[in-house]
């Protein structure tokens, strides 16, 4: 029998409040503004998805919640912690999953390679049978010993999102999971993302283009533009907001 009781635990947090949150978030890079005072929440169970036009600061904004850039000012809090300080490695190993753009794969381990070094990165380790759980939820089912490198766009970001799910994470920032897919496959992350926030409790904070895509999962869209948040509510309010549609066409006043 599995112990899931390591994703419970990490499941906890302050009753009534958010789980993840961000306040006032500033960040330079090379001497010019990035972020400018980005503020945003999101509670367990809750999709919240972020928009905007190319170069308003969406990755770096999550690179900055992940941990990979120090902010220049501000506070990021986690389950009611203040985490601002911690290091990308260390809010992982809390429960702060992360995805990536680009779907990349070792290139020289094979599928249960991959899911061992996962596993083993770090105590405490899980079994094979956490696996087998993550890969039946996501609908990942290939030959263990194909290597990762051959697996196509959906099964790599298949392959990484069972590696972060099997320890039960209760955050999951989503950078582009689309990208690079087609209408069915973006119809079934779609489903999948639905279970993983309404089924399994995980708050997900969700970067996408496809408005179709947010439209049937976010509960919420915060709409950024030159590194500042503009606008921020039920994706059909967003998107009459006269800022958010100066931001995405330039010819509307």
């Amino acid at each position: 029998m599995v112990d899931w009781s390591v994703g419970a635990a990490n499941s906890q947090h302050p009753p009534g409040g958010s789980l993840f949150a961000c306040k006032e978030i500033c960040l330079d890079l090379g001497g010019r503004e990035i972020l400018k005072d980005i503020s945003l929440q999101v509670a367990s169970g809750e999709v919240l998805g972020v928009i905007g036009p190319n170069g308003a600061g969406k990755t770096s904004l999550f690179e900055v919640l992940c941990g990979r850039f120090p902010a220049k000012s501000g506070t990021v809090t986690f389950k009611g912690q203040d985490v601002s300080t911690l290091p990308l490695y260390q809010r992982a190993r809390i429960g702060m999953g992360r995805t990536y753009q680009t779907p990349v794969v070792p290139d020289e381990l094979t599928v249960a390679e991959v899911f061992k070094a996962a596993r083993q990165a770090y105590k405490p380790y899980l079994n094979r049978w956490h696996v087998l759980w993550a890969m039946r939820l996501v609908r990942f089912s290939v030959d263990p010993d194909m290597p990762a490198v051959q697996l196509d766009t959906l099964d790599r970001r298949k392959l990484l999102l069972s590696c972060l799910i099997m320890r039960r994470p209760p955050l999951l920032l989503m950078d582009e999971p689309a990208a690079g897919l087609i209408n069915s496959e973006v119809d079934e992350f779609d489903d999948l993302i639905r279970v993983l926030a309404k089924e399994l409790n995980v708050a997900i904070i969700i970067v996408e283009h496809r408005i179709e895509l947010l439209d049937t999962i976010a509960d919420r869209v915060m709409v950024m533009d030159a590194g500042e948040k503009i606008s921020e509510g039920d994706l059909g309010m967003v998107l009459k907001d006269p800022r958010v549609r100066a931001a995405y066409f330039e010819d509307v006043h």
